[in-house]
């Protein structure tokens, strides 16, 4: 079993920046790929990035590249999705979730844990 928690999120103004952060407990992080996904209200939760259990691979979504950044601390348990460039599309509540591999890293189906979500609203 693995726990997540997700924390980091709030109200920024458009062209702003967050870093959201996610934490694992239980079992050996460093086992399992690590993505973030995104769901806004009334839509499906997408893909937005995704990291491989050393960090050395990592993977986005064509709507965030060059504006998001994944990367991961396996000593701090810890996951990280800086974000940068923010625009009010990017409004949605942000998951985090833990793969013993990725094989399909766009298919929410492919991980087995997740967090609870964390609220990033970008408006002025």
């Amino acid at each position: 079993q693995v726990q997540l928690v997700e924390s980091g999120g709030g109200l920024v103004q458009p062209g702003g920046s967050l870093r959201l952060s996610c934490t694992a407990s239980g079992r050996t992080f460093s086992n399992y790929a690590m993505g973030w996904f995104r769901q806004a209200p009334g839509k499906e939760r997408e893909f937005a990035a995704a990291i491989s259990g050393g960090g050395f691979s990592t993977y986005y979504a064509t709507s965030v590249k060059s504006r998001f950044t994944i990367s991961r601390d396996n000593a701090k348990n810890t996951n990280y999705l800086q974000m940068n460039s923010l625009q009010p599309e990017d409004t949605a509540v942000y998951y985090c979730g833990a793969a013993p591999t990725l094989r399909d890293y766009t298919d929410p189906l492919t991980y087995t844990y997740w967090g609870q979500g964390t609220q990033v609203t970008v408006s002025s």
